[in-house]
């Protein structure tokens, strides 16, 4: 991965149905989850929550990241100018100049995996390496939690942390172009921090709201690409259009580090693309003070970060999956549960669709939830879909049937109105049960 596309990379912010026509017929074993690196399907507690919000309040692990009041210090005269430039692209000053601070590859290395370690919990990630297993979304033998620790422990050559208010940076002597961008990229953090308070991010990824953070991650990343790079072109022989331009190509050009699967890939990136489009857009038309809103009040959906037109005032739509352990037989529990976006579908289907099939088929998502069931030994997981029309559902349905049968999975897959409800499994039998119990 070039150095520039590690920009986006670091830990910045520290994240991260009624009757119906089945659209697919039975077949074979509708999904298989593998047991790749040593992972073996948790055994979950007997029953489950009454409800899939209920379920995802009650699998989330709390955040353990530190706590205290934000570091201040001096910044070094080339720092300084850097903030300087930024002060004038984001149209804001800071309050005092963040603690920043040089450090060697090995200091950033301790440092990305512990923090690493407080925000990313294994079991939760455990638990869902089995649901994103079981729909299809990642191989057989992917790990989430050690995909996530490659991926996200990588080139780093900076991160800003909101809760001590540190920036750190590796501290390799002259600043190039490159490493200008990262402190400039790291310098928006810290300025919409101490204007905004982006620890109302953490807030969201540490009760699971996994649809609103991951909006709400769009815009903080997306400014810090699009504030960076136009604080970047005090130099004049760049423009913002052709710097965006070039950050764009780099992120699409990109491939995943060996053993970062493709979806995880695609999410993972997408608010600093995606993100920095939708700031430029809200920019383009209301200038800073239009970005400004959006940070006083966070984007509810990746679909208001897709489609600026729709925020704020297109809101999702509640969905929900009832508990199926009594359905499923003694042993089932709940394994993992999570709100899903136009995003997450989207990347979801372009693994096996075409670019433009895929955008088609998720843009009219209007709410979006999975639960997934264990017994220990097999997984259920019933995603759910709201939609702007019934033949917005209807098209997504028909991809999501061909997606499912480019990947050679038999879910089952049924509309109703503007609802879609998938079924995988591991069994057919547990797929089936769970399908008849969601028939009224």
């Amino acid at each position: 991965m070039n150095r520039l596309l590690a920009v986006a990379i670091g830990l910045v912010v520290l994240l991260s149905a009624c009757t119906a026509v089945s659209t697919n017929a039975a077949g074979p074993v509708a999904s298989s989850v593998g047991t790749g690196r040593g992972l073996q399907i948790p055994s979950m507690p007997p029953g489950g929550a009454a409800t899939a919000r209920a379920a995802i309040r009650a699998l989330c692990v709390p955040l353990s990241a530190p706590a205290g009041t934000p570091a201040a210090g001096t910044l070094p005269s080339d720092l300084a100018q850097i903030a300087d430039q930024v002060e004038a692209a984001r149209g804001h000053t800071f309050t005092t100049p963040p603690k920043a601070e040089g450090i060697t590859d090995q200091e950033m290395d301790r440092r990305l995996l512990e923090s690493f370690r407080a925000y990313y919990p294994k079991d939760l990630y455990d638990r869902r390496t089995f649901a994103w297993r079981t729909i299809g979304a990642i191989p057989p033998d992917a790990d989430l939690h050690e995909a996530y620790r490659t991926f996200l422990t990588g080139e780093v050559v900076g991160f800003y942390d909101p809760e001590t208010g540190e920036l750190v940076y590796l501290g390799s002597g002259d600043l190039g172009f490159t490493e200008r961008l990262t402190l400039a990229h790291e310098l928006t953090h810290a300025l919409d921090d101490q204007t905004f308070d982006l620890k109302r991010l953490d807030a969201l990824v540490g009760s699971c709201q996994d649809e609103r953070a991951a909006a709400a991650l769009g815009l903080v990343e997306g400014s810090a690409q699009y504030f960076s790079a136009a604080s970047a072109t005090e130099n004049p022989d760049v423009s913002l259009s052709d710097l965006i331009d070039a950050i764009a190509a780099a992120a699409a050009g990109g491939d995943p580090p060996a053993g970062v699967p493709p979806f995880l890939y695609a999410i993972s990136i997408w608010p600093y693309t995606a993100g920095m489009s939708y700031v430029g857009s809200l920019a383009g038309t209301g200038g800073t003070d239009a970005v400004d809103r959006a940070f006083e009040r966070f984007p509810a959906s990746t679909e208001q970060v897709i489609h600026p037109d729709r925020y704020p005032s297109d809101r999702p739509s509640a969905v929900d999956v009832p508990d199926l352990t009594g359905a499923l037989g003694a042993g089932w529990g709940d394994l993992d549960a999570m709100t899903i976006g136009e995003e997450w579908l989207r990347a979801m289907l372009a693994l096996r669709l075409d670019g433009g099939v895929a955008d088609a088929a998720a843009a009219g998502w209007d709410g979006g939830v999975y639960r997934a069931f264990s017994d220990g030994t097999d997984v259920v997981v019933v995603m759910r879909t709201a939609w702007d029309t019934t033949d917005d559902a209807a098209a997504f349905a028909s991809a999501a049937n061909a997606w499912a049968t480019a990947g050679g999975a038999h879910p089952t897959i049924t509309q109703d109105g503007a609802r879609v409800t998938a079924v995988f499994a591991t069994a057919n039998d547990a797929r089936d049960a769970a399908a008849a119990a969601l028939q009224p």
